[in-house]
């Protein structure tokens, strides 16, 4: 029985994927070193900064409000990109410091599971995350918060948007010329 070209050419991805000859390019964590926006969450809103400290790695600083409190968190994240650089799944943790207007100061530990986009040709990151917290000094023991976060880039990579697709991710050093004049015969 002949097979559809198209059957034949699957099978033979299949086959390839098995035996270890297709491999999938490392994919680049981030487009850009800095950037700075607004972070929305169900209680408290404020400002969000992320800065690339390592090739996959941020610390990204929250200032938050709330209605009857001010927060400060300081976050590392490790990023993991998703079919290119311009999506990336991410994991963190961090800490925060803070006042409420009723109990006074707080603080606590936080943890962060979240997903990132940055928007093509536009120097705009999208992202939504889920950043449990547990307190200290504090009425709630542990908090829940999810949050969307909208940030511009200020200080973007230089890669190329195919690097993470096509190629390993680094940057080709360019080799030096040779100013000896080759023979016929010299390799």
């Amino acid at each position: 029985m002949m097979f559809p070209f198209s059957l034949r050419r699957a099978g033979l991805l299949a086959a390839l994927a098995g035996t270890g000859a297709v491999v999938a390019p490392a994919a680049q964590a981030q487009k850009y070193h800095t950037a700075a926006g607004l972070r929305l969450g169900k209680n408290n809103y404020g400002l969000t900064v992320q800065q690339k400290i390592f090739e996959k790695t941020t610390l990204e600083g929250l200032g938050l409000v709330g209605s009857r409190e001010l927060s400060a968190t300081v976050l590392a994240e490790r990023h993991f990109g998703i079919l290119g650089p311009s999506l990336n799944y991410y994991f963190g943790a961090g800490g925060h410091l803070g006042k409420n207007k009723d109990t006074g100061g707080f603080g606590g530990f936080d943890a962060l599971a979240g997903l990132e986009y940055k928007v093509a040709f536009v120097p705009i990151v999208l992202s939504l995350d889920f950043k449990p917290t547990v307190e200290i000094n504090s009425d709630d023991w542990a908090r829940f918060p999810t949050a969307f976060s909208i940030r511009y880039v200020l200080i973007k990579d230089k890669s190329s948007v195919f690097d993470g697709l096509f190629g390993d991710g680094k940057k080709k050093k360019a080799k030096p010329k040779s100013r000896a004049r080759k023979g016929l015969f010299d390799f």
